[in-house]
């Protein structure tokens, strides 16, 4: 298909060159990943296995912690507050979702900013809203270099973004912002969702809800982003109706395939980051 992002592709040239980088350290010390995960959520095992194949291809080093999914929150906070002062350790990742009895805002504004490898610490989150961050949640900084890989025009364009989460919606409507956009966030509550959508130029979907977009959300000049992680009948889908609306647009990224690989080499470039910081 003419009209496909392959965030694989592109996942696969930011990872090389994450790997040459890592190379010429030669003898200074690799950098670390601590990946932890609490119970044992199938979909965490499959993005956590891609996560340290990633790892492990670049040549970093990981160390994952799996753990009871009844440990309390103290004691997750516990282990974090050690990793926040091991000076081998770069990045910290902790897989969502968590348990009910955990709350993953704590959690976030307990691993360091200087070892923020999601990029959902508040402190990180305030630099990203005020333009001055080196790191970046990852999924949203995946999106933008999908679009600029493409040369897709993100200054003075009409964006939508459907959903506004912490980890997508928010941050990447701060980030596009700063790159000149003009950005409209819908929600659950927003009326003709349909409507607002298919004047964008850029669409955008992290709404976590199979098939909602579809042929009367789109233009032929749009650029689609599908957020989306599905799984309807043990498939994994996005948000978008991609046989629906893949004719009907100017670019689309598919699910799997698209973001999903932009968001592991992202994470992995804000390890980096963080090691070149902390050596």
């Amino acid at each position: 298909m003419q009209n496909l992002i392959d965030g694989k592709e592109y996942s696969n040239i930011l990872l090389n060159k994450l790997k040459e980088k890592i190379k010429e350290l030669k003898d200074k010390r690799l950098p670390k990943i601590v990946i932890i995960q609490v119970g044992n959520n199938l979909a965490s095992n499959k993005y956590i296995k891609h996560k340290i194949k990633s790892v492990e291809k670049i040549g970093m080093l990981c160390d994952f912690k799996k753990l009871d999914e009844n440990i309390t929150q103290k004691d997750l906070l516990e282990i974090i507050e050690n990793l926040n002062n091991d000076h081998i350790v770069d990045g910290i990742i902790v897989q969502l979702p968590l348990p009910n009895h955990i709350d993953s805002t704590v959690v976030n504004s307990v691993i360091s900013y200087k070892k923020d490898a999601d990029g959902f610490n508040p402190i990180t989150l305030g630099n990203v809203m005020l333009g001055t961050s080196k790191i970046f949640p990852a999924t949203p900084n995946g999106i933008i270099k999908l679009l600029e890989w493409k040369n897709v025009e993100i200054k003075g364009s009409n964006v939508v973004i459907i959903g506004r989460s912490n980890i997508v919606g928010k941050p990447l409507a701060n980030m596009l912002i700063n790159k000149s956009a003009t950005v409209t966030v819908c929600n659950t509550q927003t009326k003709n969702t349909a409507n607002i959508a298919k004047k964008a130029d850029i669409l955008i979907s992290a709404a976590g809800c199979a098939n909602l977009v579809t042929s009367e959300f789109v233009n032929k000049n749009m650029t689609i982003i599908d957020v989306g992680a599905n799984f309807v009948d043990g498939k994994y889908c996005g948000d978008v109706n991609f046989n629906e609306v893949q004719d009907n647009v100017k670019l689309i990224t598919p699910v799997p395939g698209g973001v999903g690989p932009m968001t592991i080499a992202c994470l992995l470039e804000n390890v980096y980051e963080l090691y070149l910081q902390n050596i």
